[in-house]
């Protein structure tokens, strides 16, 4: 079971399983259903005590609670609420399930899924695969997938660390890519998919002091589709498992037309586990906080649903993102993000003149959550914070 950590989600105090059942059932008797009664106390309730209420709404009325709102919920809004009341186990392996059964491969759940938990929850999902259908879910994932994605997949499905240098590690992703004409993927797929989030992180840090280039610059150079997003997502999370959750987030909502499926996974398995984080996140790395974003995207018993899960708006931006994002009143640059920031040539900055750089324009390119649908920004960004740009990137003064 998922214990609460940063969730925004906690365990009811003075709770009562058959107090909690009975509101439901009221809440669904007769004409009509009061939906914010339902709302309210499933998402004030720990998934554990949630467990309890259909255990005890089943002792009560001899009815099935699940059923019962599937009955009287539609819509976006039921879909969130009976994944609240599936355990988090479950629920994953429900979703992997479907992401391999339906109608052609949802490799983004796979992706999202396989890249973000921890081995022990892996094994976890593995065994309850087994038990909930019979079935083999590293056979069910070989039966629908290919090539590299396919093996960085079991690979990641297996939980075992092996244990390499971190210097012989950066060399060897550095041969595999920047260094050789083509790109050895298997390469990348055996050290990302057998190594522990720490050890690569010291490993990304070696292989751009080796190359010059942060190594997701690399993936998005040297691979393609599914395995790149695969290989993307494992960085990330060996990074920042909440960065990688709030860039998910973004790009659910982001533009026209929104990714409920994604959204809805994410708010719930990461309500009790790390939802706080991913708030701060998102704050920094996106110019609205991610509360303002759901109300800007979602709507009805669905919105204020998804609200009480994240818990909180973030309105205020980081001080260290407004410093980085000072007007000079003088001399600026101004800065395309479609430059050639994804292919420099390597330089002579030094490691740290390098990220503080990437960092820069990181923050500075952003999008704006109020104007999703903006592409290609042109930032004016302090000189002072760019100055080493000028050796390696295109820029035109303002």
């Amino acid at each position: 079971m998922l214990q609460a950590n940063r969730g925004t989600v906690k365990p009811s105090a003075n709770f009562s399983a058959s107090a909690d059942a009975e509101v439901l059932h009221k809440a669904m008797k007769g004409l009509g259903t009061d939906e914010d009664a339902i709302l309210q106390l499933v998402t004030a309730r720990s998934n554990a005590q949630r467990q309890e209420i259909k255990a005890s709404f089943k002792t009560l009325y001899g009815k099935d609670l699940i059923d019962d709102l599937k009955g009287e919920l539609g819509g976006k809004f039921e879909t969130l609420i009976v994944a609240l009341m599936t355990p988090p186990i479950t629920y994953d392996v429900t979703s992997l399930r479907n992401a391999i059964k339906g109608a052609g491969t949802d490799e983004k759940v796979l992706v999202e899924i396989l890249a973000s938990r921890t081995s022990q929850q892996v094994k976890q999902i593995v065994a309850a695969y087994k038990q909930e259908y019979d079935d083999d879910l590293e056979k069910d994932i070989t039966g629908d997938t290919s090539g590299h994605f396919q093996r960085l997949l079991v690979i990641l499905l297996q939980t075992g660390i092996q244990a390499e240098s971190i210097e012989s590690d950066a060399q060897a992703l550095f041969k595999a890519g920047e260094q050789k004409f083509g790109t050895d993927e298997q390469s990348f797929v055996t050290i990302l998919g057998n190594r522990s989030a720490e050890h690569l992180r010291k490993v990304f840090d070696a292989y751009m002091k080796l190359s010059g280039y942060e190594i997701e610059e690399s993936i998005k150079r040297e691979t393609s589709g599914n395995l790149k997003d695969l290989l993307l997502a494992v960085v990330k999370c060996a990074r920042s498992v909440p960065a990688y959750f709030a860039e998910t987030l973004y790009y659910a909502m982001k533009g026209a037309g929104t990714d409920d499926n994604t959204l809805i996974r994410v708010m719930v398995t990461r309500s009790e586990v790390d939802l706080l984080d991913i708030r701060a996140q998102f704050r920094r790395l996106f110019a609205c906080s991610l509360h303002s974003m759901i109300k800007g995207d979602a709507g009805g018993d669905y919105r204020k649903a998804l609200l009480a899960l994240c818990g909180g708006d973030d309105s205020s931006p980081p001080v260290s993102d407004t410093n980085r994002l000072r007007m000079a009143s003088s001399s600026t640059l101004r800065f395309s993000p479609s430059l050639s920031l994804s292919k420099p040539k390597k330089s002579s900055l030094s490691v740290s003149e390098s990220n503080t750089l990437r960092r820069a324009v990181a923050v500075s390119s952003s999008p704006s959550c109020s104007s999703p649908a903006l592409q290609n920004p042109l930032v004016i960004v302090d000189v002072f914070t760019l100055f080493h740009a000028v050796r390696i990137h295109r820029w035109s003064w303002a």
